[in-house]
This record gives structure tokens, C-alpha cells and sequence, in this order.
């Protein structure tokens, strides 16, 4: 078994990373793991419009407090 350290070397990434993701997906089998990362990003689809939405609302009063 390799020393973290080592581990991320070998892989690329930092020592940080790799606490970050065991912290957030350490306690999960395969199928959360999916399931998360499907709900993250159904989550972003789902905001692009709603800021949208927010932006169009703030020009509309900008604009009716203009009047």
C-alpha cells in the first residue's frame, strides 16, 4: 500500500485534493457517487435559468423605477 504522498504523485494531484475528495466521497459505494455527481449536475441545468430569470427581473425594475 502506497503513502499518500506518494499516491497522489504518481496520480497527478495534491495531497489537499485528495482529503478534499475522501471527505466528500469517502463513505459512499460506487452507485452514491453516481447519483451525486447526477444531482450536481441536474442542480447546475437547473440554476442557469433561474439567474436568468433573476437577471431579466432586476432589468425589468431598473427600468420601471425609471418611470
Amino acid at each position: 500500500m502506497l503513502p499518500v504522498k506518494e499516491l497522489c504523485r504518481k496520480h497527478g494531484f495534491s495531497e489537499p485534493s485528495y482529503y478534499a475528495w475522501k471527505a466528500k466521497f469517502g463513505g459512499m459505494n460506487v452507485s452514491d457517487a453516481q447519483r451525486l455527481k447526477a444531482l450536481e449536475t441536474e442542480n447546475t441545468k437547473l440554476k442557469k435559468p433561474l439567474v436568468n430569470s433573476m437577471l431579466k427581473i432586476d432589468a425589468m425594475r431598473e427600468v420601471l423605477k425609471g418611470k
